[in-house]
């Protein structure tokens, strides 16, 4: 059996072969945003929400000559019981 390739039939390959890879290893960009950690800042101070387990944490409005004072929590505890844990004044 004689095989013979002629320039068209490798041209046809390289370009079909060029478009399965360019295919497979086309990213979504929606994917660069997601992360572990979303961070929030606004007026009232700083949440950092872990996105996988549902903890966060809150630095509220300054204190008591610039310290921040963190405070710990869970989503899904905070939205099941209905309770801030945030300290009272």
């Amino acid at each position: 059996m004689k095989i013979t390739l002629d320039l068209k039939s490798i041209m046809i390959g390289f370009l079909g072969t060029a478009l399965l890879v360019s295919m497979i290893s086309f990213k979504n960009n929606s994917d660069e945003n997601e992360g572990k950690f979303k961070t929030v800042i606004g007026e009232q101070g700083i949440v950092i929400l872990d996105s996988q387990t549902g903890a966060y944490i809150i630095a509220p409005l300054m204190r008591d000559a610039g310290k921040v004072q963190w405070i710990k929590g869970d989503f899904y505890n905070t939205h099941k019981t209905g309770k801030d844990n945030k300290k009272e004044n």
